[in-house]
């Protein structure tokens, strides 16, 4: 018997036809900073920076979890790719900094090049949004390793910050107000959780009339990215703290950036829980505590503001109906 690598499970012809089919796609996100092209053995980034004083480079990896469960089930791929950049985004933002450059995984057991594809451009569509650079990435093959029809993500990026505008919450102090932008849903945590409970009672391609679509619909709302609005004030300075509402929810993420003998005091009545978070509490009778330790409840990110600037936050974030929900004690 002969052996080869296609008969051993990877396709190179498959590989290859996917490269050459993301190409124009990656090449869309390029500036006049990205020295190298797609395919060579690393992605070159001009670290020139005149435009800021003192440049600080600021990088993140992160991935997308068991949404992905979520995007095998009904087959949609190309919003998992966003979720993941604007999750990396937001955690570089909730620093101070801006992105300039992204690198991407993407691992799978068989490779389908539409399904690659998909994934890709959701990538390539957020790095467009964020005005950040998809200069590389690694698609791998590994046969035995992930299931056919499932693959993994992760990504790191890597961004910018004047040092003067270091966003850390070292100035925050008692009576600091709490404002909170709203989510889309999850975002990207808490996925496990929420499956455990939704899919013991109903299918993804189900229609929920309190969701006003599918379940696979409403689990697959693409994580924000709050740049373009926070960018400026943190530009203007008007930023104490930034937290990005991640695992670990609202109290386990915020109080990573307030400073010692200080404490949240959150007003847990101050918004509405968006549908799918009622939905999951109210399915698996998940207690109160659990629901605040695990998700976002439906704010995504929570700026740390001085009271005198808080009806001038408001007003730049409109479109993330921010709400006062809490303060510093």
């Amino acid at each position: 018997m002969s052996f080869d690598y296609k008969s051993a499970g990877v396709n190179i012809e498959a590989g290859e036809e996917t490269v050459d089919r993301i190409k124009p796609l990656v090449k869309a996100t390029y500036n006049e900073k990205v020295l190298s092209e797609l395919g060579f053995f690393g992605g070159m980034y001009d670290a020139k920076f005149p435009e800021y004083k003192h440049p600080v480079l600021v990088a993140s990896t992160d991935g997308v979890g068991t949404k992905l469960k979520v995007a095998f089930m009904t087959g949609i791929h190309n919003t998992v790719g966003q979720d993941l950049v604007n999750h990396c985004v937001n955690d570089i933002l909730a620093c101070g900094a801006s992105p300039i450059f992204f690198l991407d995984y993407f691992g799978v057991g068989r490779l389908e090049p539409e399904v690659a594809v998909d994934v890709i451009s959701g990538f390539a569509k957020a790095c467009g949004e964020n005005g950040c650079a998809l200069i590389g990435g690694e698609t791998a093959e590994m046969p035995s390793l992930y299931q056919d029809g499932e693959y993994d993500v992760s990504g790191t990026i890597v961004g910018v910050v004047d040092k003067e505008n270091i966003v850390n919450g070292k100035d925050i102090k008692a009576g600091d107000i709490l404002i909170g932008l709203e989510s889309s849903g999850l975002h990207t945590n808490g996925y496990s959780l929420a499956r455990a409970v939704l899919f013991s009672k109903y299918n993804a391609n189900d229609h929920i009339e309190s969701l006003g679509m599918t379940l696979g619909e409403s689990l697959l709302k693409v994580h924000i990215s709050y740049l373009n609005e926070i960018k400026p004030l943190i530009e203007q300075k008007l930023l104490k703290g930034i937290s990005h509402i991640t695992g670990g929810g609202i109290v386990g993420n915020t109080k990573r950036i307030i400073p010692k003998g200080l404490e949240l005091d959150i007003n847990w009545d101050s918004w509405e829980w968006l549908p799918i978070f009622k939905l999951i509490q109210e399915t698996g009778n998940v207690a109160i505590d659990e629901m605040k330790h695990v998700f976002n409840l439906g704010i995504g990110m929570i700026l740390v503001v001085s009271p005198e600037k808080v009806e001038e936050i408001l007003s730049a974030t409109q479109k993330y109906n921010p709400k006062i929900i809490g303060k510093i004690k």
